[in-house]
Formats: C-alpha cells, structure tokens, sequence
C-alpha cells in the first residue's frame, strides 16, 4: 500500500453559514468512516486560518520569524486526510468522493516511499 495526502484547497474568507457547512461535516464524517471501513484512513486535520500561521525562514544571520502564510492567495489549505491506497487510481477515487462532498477541489499526492 501506498500512503498518500489529500489536501483540501479553501477559498479565503469567513467560514460557511452552518446551514452550508453541516451538510459538509456529515458527508465527510461518513466518508472518513468509509475510509476507516476500508483500512485506507490514517489521519485527518483541519486547520487553523492562514492569518494564524507563522513562517520560519533560516538565514546568514539566523533565523527570520514572520506572521502570516508563507504566499498571498486567493485559496489556502484548510485540511488534510492521509490515505494508504494501492495504487493512485484508488487514491483518485477517495479524492473525487472528498471533492464531492465538500465541494472544495482535493489535490491527491503521494508520500515518497
């Protein structure tokens, strides 16, 4: 089995209404559970805003610390589940279920092995 990352790619901006976002939860609570039925899941996250981020930068001096997301865009992450699957046909196939269910587009990579 391979290991692969499913990243989820939000645009920025406030959090959905509830009415919109429930929905979302629920279809991903039970594709996480088809997931773990499976023997494909080994973890998710969501994750914080990217105005919570900090960025790390090693220079000749030492290291640089600033605020923010490390690049300006109009999507950020917003979470991740990782995978183990076969081959990257079936990892495709998780990933267009996630990208059904929240509606977000789901990049799929894989982990070096």
């Amino acid at each position: 089995m391979k290991t692969y990352l499913l990243s989820i790619y939000q645009p920025d901006g406030p959090a959905p209404e509830a009415a919109v976002l429930e929905p979302i939860m629920r279809g991903l609570a039970t594709l996480t559970k088809d997931l773990q039925d499976a023997g494909a899941f080994v973890f998710s996250a969501g994750l914080c805003p990217p105005d919570t981020a900090t960025v790390v930068r090693s220079g000749a001096t030492g290291a640089l610390v600033t605020d923010g997301p490390f690049t300006e865009g109009k999507e950020h992450l917003g979470g991740f589940t990782v995978i183990q699957a076969p081959d990257l046909d079936a990892a495709l196939k998780w990933g267009e279920r996630m990208a059904a269910v929240t509606t977000l587009p789901i990049e799929v990579r894989p982990f070096q092995q």
